[in-house]
């Protein structure tokens, strides 16, 4: 090789090193900008509900909290309808890259799917469990002039008078609706659904007695109960509630197996990476040990839960087993 030869090939050397070197500088933005996730991008929690409900409220309050955790925001996005299956629909269908979650309740996961027929969903295999907000318990109430003091006086008067004793629901496939059935099944009592467009109107109902009860809410109904306006039968939580000490539980007055907490939680689509699953979970679970979280929690009437992703997806599984069966046992169709 002569050096006019060796002088082109250290050129040619030299210009491949920098254009290497020019590519890699171009590049490095683009590294930085797909670092670990969220990497500023905005984080959408879908609720499938109205604004203005317990899910709607604490979801924005425990979203605004992670917004500051994870540098980047978090939005509330409402897609209201079909008892909560169109929003848990359009997430399953998202990708699964931590960008979509769904904040959402019992019903859209563990009750409509047994009642819809076929679902543009799986509400088990379609989503990853993240983490249980809390619970909601109930209150079985009934106007202050009507005659029952007990649950096994009220069971006593429905197996009298079949089919004529009628209980409120906030609406057909509801978690309040199945606790009727529920009653129902445990104790052979015949009962007559009254659904409703909502809690509220139904509650309003009970308290002016065109039904006979109704499974409430703690928060929508404990100030009624406190006033004297409802009588409180039974609460359907596994412990008595700190708010209403002297009323028993559902166990207490004679029903077995009779625990029923209305949960919201959080879920993300099928195949979310483990470690986002995670790290979401732990951010959820530190906001909702902040005060102001707790405290709205107490004014919602939600028990603050918390977790691991498999202890909510446990108790969806469960969940929804015990509704199918009694879905199926009371041959309940929505109206």
């Amino acid at each position: 090789m002569n050096i006019k030869d060796t002088t082109t090939s250290i050129s040619r050397r030299h210009v491949l090193a920098l254009a290497a070197a020019a590519s890699l500088t171009a590049m490095a933005p683009l590294a930085r900008a797909q670092g670990p996730w969220p990497t500023g991008k905005v984080i959408t929690w879908v609720v499938p509900y109205p604004p203005g409900g317990s899910t709607d409220v604490l979801g924005r309050s425990v979203a605004q909290r992670i917004s500051a955790a994870l540098g980047t925001n978090v939005i509330v996005d409402n897609r209201a309808g079909a008892t909560g299956t169109i929003g848990a629909a359009d997430v399953a269908k998202s990708a699964p890259d931590g960008y979509t979650l769904l904040g959402t309740s019992i019903g859209p996961q563990a009750i409509a799917p047994h009642l819809m027929g076929k679902l543009p969903y799986d509400p088990i295999a379609g989503f990853e469990p993240v983490v249980t907000i809390g619970t909601i318990p109930h209150i079985l109430v009934v106007g202050a002039k009507q005659p029952f003091k007990t649950v096994a006086e009220l069971v006593a008067a429905a197996k009298a008078q079949p089919g004529k004793l009628a209980y409120a629901s906030g609406g057909s496939g509801t978690i309040l609706q199945m606790q009727g059935e529920l009653l129902s099944q445990q104790t052979g009592a015949k009962f007559i659904h009254v659904p409703y467009k909502g809690d509220t109107p139904a509650l309003q109902d009970t308290l002016g007695e065109q039904v006979h009860f109704m499974f409430a809410p703690v928060a929508a109904a404990l100030q009624h109960v406190q006033s004297g306006k409802l009588r409180a039968l039974a609460v359907t939580s596994s412990a008595r509630l700190k708010a209403l000490p002297d009323v028993p539980t559902m166990g207490e007055s004679g029903m077995t197996n009779f625990v029923v907490e209305q949960w919201q939680a959080v879920f993300a689509p099928a195949g979310t990476p483990a470690d986002v699953v995670g790290r979401l979970n732990a951010e959820i679970n530190k906001a909702l040990k902040s005060d102001d979280i707790v405290a709205l929690a107490n004014r919602l009437g939600v028990t603050l839960v918390g977790g691991t992703p498999r202890q909510l997806g446990d108790l969806q599984k469960a969940d929804s087993a015990k509704w199918a069966k009694v879905i199926r046992d009371g041959n309940i169709k929505l109206d």
